[in-house]
């Protein structure tokens, strides 16, 4: 087996990347088992204790899992594989509705900005602090959430990585959503956390869910406050109140909120933090501004804050200045925010006219804010391809599940008016395949 996929080494750090290399050039596929471990000792002529060392740090960086009886084998959601080997190509001529990207065409113009801050940029010299006017300007902007301790990161995901390796450690258990965000899943992962899955409605997290997950011991929860991706679902005042309910009792858990859609929301946010004593609050600008704008205000308790910060110097040292500025001439910009605006209306609309389009074929599809459609269907694979044979390219809900029911996401930035109706006919038989769908065993 050893030959057959070329692993190599005589370390556990040499083995581990050949490992790594087999994954990354699709020679071992998800779900698929190593080599035991004497076996492959002994194919490589090492100890078997340099084996167990390699497949222990593959274990560490979610690459592979213990299977009990049946050894070690690859995750089923391996993050070196990457979510977009895992999505099929889009050829030519197919509308692409995969991606989960804004419609160019509804983001703000950036030209003023640029110009205004090109005459006010002076030549500085290092900087660790975010800056003083960006988090003026971000404080009530944040609304219900506490904002005496902001800092910024590069973006949502950034600032996702920052403050999970701020407080938990390879092996801890997080509670996440399900389906949710697949960078997200994949970054669990990459750090060795170990997921509970909840599951997610229109509403947000189940609340018994998260008590499950709590009471398994996750040390966090991730929660998408509003355009939860993939599913589109929004924390209700409702759900609010049962989910601060279900954390009161674990008052040490980090309880991390993702409000990526921002400005661009049409809900109410319904804020969470304070709720336990380490919390975090992540407001990204790359969703209703344009996704090359890597900025997040996180607003946190002063522990949090004060990690982030202080990692983020060993690293990166800090987020742009330029960028920070044209963040804040974009917030206070009449035109920029009218443009949010159009979109957040067009969005909704086509949001709207689609399930609408599915509900009339007899098609269930959930959507209640952002810029994606969760359509669940029999067979992933199946409507993926029928979809790609009618001329629309749409994104495997695998990439999104840990155990709920097969489905597709359907990302409508790139949706028109001659789109809906062909899509909606090509849904019908894509959802209800006319084939027998194979059961898995």
């Amino acid at each position: 087996m050893a030959v057959r996929y070329q692993f190599e080494g005589s370390t556990a750090a040499g083995i581990s990347v050949s490992v790594e290399f087999a994954l990354t050039h699709g020679h071992l596929a998800p779900g698929e088992s190593l080599p035991p471990v004497r076996q492959l000792a002994e194919e490589l002529g090492v100890s078997p204790n340099t084996v167990a060392a390699a497949y222990r740090q593959l274990r560490d960086r979610g690459l592979v899992e213990t299977a009990g009886r049946n050894g070690t084998r690859v995750r089923h959601r391996p993050p070196v594989s990457s979510r977009l080997a895992a999505q099929p190509s889009v050829p030519a001529g197919v509308v692409d509705l995969s991606a989960g990207e804004p419609d160019r065409d509804l983001l703000p113009d950036l030209g003023p900005a640029l110009q205004r801050i090109a005459t006010r940029v002076e030549k500085t010299g290092y900087s660790t602090n975010p800056l003083p006017e960006l988090l003026e300007n971000a404080r009530p902007r944040l609304g219900p959430v506490p904002s005496e301790h902001l800092t910024v990161t590069a973006g949502a995901l950034d600032g996702l990585e920052r403050i999970l390796t701020a407080h938990l450690r390879a092996g801890d258990r997080i509670a996440v959503e399900d389906p949710g965000w697949a960078a997200m899943l994949d970054l669990v992962a990459a750090l060795g956390l170990h997921p509970l899955p909840v599951r997610v409605d229109d509403d947000g997290p189940d609340p018994e869910g998260l008590e499950k997950a709590l009471r398994q011991g996750a040390k966090a929860v991730v929660i998408t406050s509003r355009a939860q991706n993939p599913t589109g679902a929004v924390v209700s005042a409702a759900r609010a109140a049962d989910l601060r309910a279900v954390l009161a009792p674990f008052p040490e858990v980090l309880v991390i909120e993702d409000d990526h859609a921002a400005e661009l929301a049409g809900e109410e946010l319904q804020a969470l933090a304070g709720t336990t004593r380490r919390w975090a609050f992540l407001r990204s600008s790359s969703k209703p501004f344009g996704p090359d704008l890597r900025l997040a205000v996180l607003a946190g308790d002063a522990t949090t804050v004060a990690r982030v910060e202080g990692r983020m110097r060993l690293g990166a040292g800090w987020v742009s200045t330029i960028l920070q500025r044209i963040v804040v001439e974009l917030w206070s910009d009449r035109a920029a925010s009218a443009q949010i605006q159009a979109a957040k209306r067009e969005y909704a609309h086509r949001r709207l006219a689609l399930i609408g389009l599915l509900r009339a074929r007899g098609v269930e599809a959930r959507a209640r804010s952002g810029v994606n459609v969760w359509v669940p269907v029999a067979d992933e694979t199946y409507a993926v391809t029928r979809l790609r044979d009618a001329g629309f390219a749409v994104a495997p809900g695998a990439l999104y599940r840990v155990g709920t029911p097969p489905a597709v996401r359907i990302s409508i930035g790139p949706m028109r008016p001659p789109f809906y109706d062909p899509l909606a006919d090509a849904l019908v038989d894509a959802v209800r395949p006319s084939r027998p769908v194979r059961q898995p065993v």
